[in-house]
């Protein structure tokens, strides 16, 4: 299925690259010589030039941006006077008359120049400082600077984003420490941190991994959005606008090479089909490392990047009140990997016999390594992460009245091919874990969002749903010959001997279709200038079908007496269930807003929501010898929000603001280990209490015209305020009792405090004659210890840890750009994950980040 999906969409692609290409060349505007208009844009403040300015010609598509003295020159069939737009972020735009040439055009910052971005988080263009809820922007020039090709590298500039991913499957995206489980992931629980892409949301967390194509921006909103956004999100979501079609023709160059073995290319051609009626836009991007991880069992680098994604998007605009857009993309990952080393053994509760060291010695193996940043795995299953998303969505706005009726249908596939070595060693424990995976799911979101009065605006919208998860054709686990000496107690046990235990193992097939309906709405009423009121109101109707049938397997080759074959049998056990569930519910949120001047704006926001009810597919651990199947369902966590905030501008120049918020949430969905192999997983489980309070602290300054500072600083304190029945960790595990209260205990993945804080100093000159800017930035993230177990542990804990990244080149509005770059300058070793492996013997795993990368991306803009 997933070769005919790649298949249908490349050749629709493909067609779409040579349509562009044939026609671009004809569309490209050829100006009539005959009136030629120049001259310069400045600030009418200072005075000073403005570089790429956009200014128009009235009546038509031909366009120019001024160049890094505020220059611009038409060459055109027109004659004097002519009509020009002139427009630019953070300045007023003007429509302008224009008789003489060369002249000059002064532009009117607004009052917040610095940040005057425009988002669309509320389903309408407005300017970030204006809007009651904490936003972060990352916008396009900061993604390609800084070599941030995916989610992984945003959570450095956002210290609010924790994301954490053993492999792509594996990969848990939290906004305040909350949204998904921590860990391995669980096919039957539902993200609570929206991931949107051009209006279109993307269930599957696999999606966070890929490479981003043609982005223009990433808004970030904290904090629950469920009255704004079609599927519910009860602790944030990521906003992501692709680069639109434009009708006038450009195109985007870009190379980069670095060590490892980096290469990274990215291209972009837009242009007309049909002069003011129909454009195009296609995208590309490829990126190739090495590993960076040395495994001594194959004698290769595993943990490398081989990503390859495309991007086809067409537009349509019969008149000034209908846009149609058409979107296909498809992006692939075909790395040798994941695989980690150990980074420590615990001395558990079990008996001497039953310790890892003690169990490794008797099998004659010892870790061909000191320590796990020798970057060295000793793994004897090859480890593979195919990993495939791809679809096609279709966007329509419609004007109407002084609002706008948006459409958006989507269709979205996923397909996970994995193959992993579960004990990190490199002995025949627990062989293999391969669960691959096909998903597809269908969106459908109508929505008004407009002026409802001179009062009163706002957005009203309904939503639809639909997933279809299953195994492909199953999820495999198996045990090696190695696995007797640890599931070995004593050394009189005979019924545990070398040879017994191989290619034992279990077979899983499951499937889950999910529907999830929605009605929501917010309106922002103005009962003076100053002071709005925002209600919202949302209603969610979910319904989970699931069928869960594990079978356990032997190898039949093998004689066993009686005794033998119950152990062999004991390791693994059959599990089926069904699931029927559905419910409805009703949420929603009160917002107050007071602008005490146009630069001072605070807020207030309660909000109450829900994640639904979740379905363990991960396998159902084995209690006092049977199997949990009262676990199969997991409670719908229900969320309680409140949250003050405060935006200034202090100056023209700077903004400041502060968020303060706290979380409760009741049946929190959490993904907890156990010692049972057969839920290497783990299995979802609800914390009966869990609180999360804290603050935020963003702004930005620009002291001088030369230098700008941007900083964001964020508090987060995550509890269970109760949770008594926690299996318990990993130092724990062997003594009397299997499960602990462990209420008054962290949260895993929260650093308590956490910042980043950015420079970037400017100045103009020319580079191989091109106009432009020369700059040197620099990037210092920092995050404070946190926990990386569900249940506490002494043990599993990472260590703080600041990482500095750096760049230093030359910008130009047009024509070539040339950066040097550098990431984790310093050569930070850490972890980003630990890991108990399957068991808990005693041994866990480190995922560890990246080493010092560097490397040169040229690039070339063409208008």
């Amino acid at each position: 299925m997933k070769t005919k999906h790649t298949f249908q969409i490349c050749t629709i692609i493909s067609a779409f690259i040579l349509t562009v290409s044939s026609v671009y060349a004809q569309n490209e505007p050829k100006p009539i010589i005959n009136a030629s208009l120049a001259g310069t844009i400045i600030d009418a403040l200072t005075k000073e030039p403005i570089s790429g300015v956009t200014v128009q010609l009235e009546a038509v598509t031909h366009q120019v941006k001024t160049d890094r003295d505020g220059k611009f020159q038409f060459v055109t069939g027109q004659k004097l006077p002519l009509t020009l737009n002139v427009s630019y972020v953070g300045y007023a735009s003007r429509k302008v008359i224009v008789d003489t040439s060369p002249t000059i055009i002064e532009l009117t910052p607004t009052l917040n120049a610095l940040e005057q971005v425009l988002v669309t988080s509320r389903r309408r263009t407005e300017q970030i400082q204006d809007i009651p809820i904490p936003i972060s922007i990352v916008r396009a020039s900061t993604i390609d600077d800084a070599g941030a090709f995916n989610v992984a590298r945003i959570k450095e500039v956002v210290p609010t984003v924790q994301l954490y991913s053993s492999n792509p499957r594996n990969t848990t995206l939290n906004i305040r420490g909350l949204g998904s489980t921590y860990g391995l992931t669980n096919d039957g629980i539902d993200p609570g941190v929206g991931f949107y892409l051009d209006g279109v949301f993307l269930a599957r967390p696999a999606a966070t991994s890929l490479d981003f194509i043609d982005v223009a921006q990433i808004e970030v909103l904290r904090g629950p959005q469920g009255t704004l956004f079609g599927k519910n999100t009860t602790s944030g979501a990521f906003n992501i606008t692709s680069r639109q079609p434009q009708f006038t023709p450009s195109a985007n160059f870009e190379l980069s090479y670095g060590n490892y073995g980096y290469i990274q290319a990215k291209t972009s051609l837009t242009g007309p089909l049909i002069k003011d009626k129909l454009a195009a836009r296609v995208s590309f991007s490829g990126t190739q490392r090495d590993g960076t991880l040395y495994n001594v069992y194959s004698d290769r680098n595993i943990n490398d990047i081989n990503n390859l994604g495309v991007r086809g998007q067409l537009l349509f605009t019969p008149n000034e009140n209908l846009k149609i857009s058409l979107a296909g993309d498809v992006t692939a990952q075909r790395p040798d990997g994941y695989g980690w080393g150990i980074a420590g053994v615990v001395e558990n509760q079990r008996s001497e016999y039953r310790q890892f060291n003690s169990i490794i010695k008797d099998l004659g193996y010892e870790i061909p390594y000191k320590s796990a940043f020798e970057r060295k795995v000793d793994l004897d299953t090859r480890s593979k992460a195919d990993n495939e998303l791809g679809g096609a969505s279709l966007n329509v706005d419609y004007k109407i009245g002084n609002g706008t009726l948006t459409s958006t249908s989507a269709w979205r596939y996923w397909n996970w091919v994995p193959l992993n070595d579960r004990d990190y060693l490199g002995v025949p424990a627990y062989t293999i874990s391969a669960g691959n995976s096909a998903h597809d799911q269908w969106s459908q979101e109508f929505r008004y969002s407009g002026n409802i009065s001179e009062k009163v605006s706002g957005v009203i919208g309904v939503f639809g749903l639909w997933q279809d998860l299953k195994t492909d054709p199953v999820h495999t686990e198996e045990a090696g010959d190695a696995l007797w000496r640890f599931q070995q107690s004593s050394a009189s046990q005979t019924q545990w001997a070398p040879g017994l235990i191989d290619k034992v193992g279990i077979r899983t097939k499951y499937g889950i279709k999910s529907t999830s309906l929605a009605v929501f709405s917010q309106v922002d009423w103005a009962i003076t200038d100053k002071l709005h009121v925002l209600p919202g109101i949302r209603y969610n109707y979910d319904k989970k079908l699931a069928n869960y049938d594990r079978t356990k397997y032997i190898d039949n080759n093998i004689e066993y007496t009686a005794e033998q074959l119950a152990a062999v049998n004991s390791i693994y056990s059959n599990q089926t269930f069904d699931v029927n569930a559905d419910a409805g519910n009703l949420s929603g949120q009160l917002s107050l807003q007071y602008k005490f001047t146009p630069n001072y704006n605070t807020y207030v926001t309660y909000s109450n929501s829900y994640k639904p009810i979740g379905i363990n597919v991960g396998g159902l651990p084995v209690i006092d010898g049977q199997v949990a199947t009262d676990l199969a369902e997991v409670k719908p966590e229900s969320v309680n929000h409140v949250e003050f905030g405060v935006k200034t501008n202090p100056s023209r120049n700077s903004f400041l603001n502060l968020t303060v918020y706290q979380t409760n949430i009741t049946d929190y969905q959490t993904q907890v280990q156990t010692p049972d192999p057969g839920v290497n997983r783990g299995y979802l489980a609800n914390a009966e209490e869990v609180r999360v309070k804290g603050f935020e602290l963003d702004g930005s300054i620009r002291p001088w015209k030369f230098l700008r500072l941007n900083g964001a600083l964020a508090y987060t304190d995550g509890k269970y305020e109760k949770f008594t029945n926690a299996p318990v960790p990993l130092e724990e595990v062997g003594g009397a009792h299997a499960f602990k209260d462990i209420s008054g205990g962290e949260l895993p993945g929260i650093s308590k405090w956490s910042w980043t804080l950015a420079a970037e100093l400017t100045t103009k000159g020319n580079f191989l004659n091109l106009q432009g800017n020369y700059f040197l930035g620099t990037d210092l993230f920092y995050r404070s210890k946190f926990s990386s177990s569900p249940s506490p542990s002494q043990y599993l804990n990472i260590d703080a840890y600041a990482l500095l990244n750096a760049r230093v080149g030359f910008r130009a509005t047009n024509g070539l750009s040339a950066i040097v770059w550098s990431r984790n300058l310093t050569n930070k070793d850490y972890y980003e994950q630990l890991l108990a492996a399957p068991g808990n013997f005693g041994q866990y795993a480190g995922v560890i980040g990246d080493p010092q990368t560097y490397g040169v991306t040229l690039r070339y803009n063409l208008k």
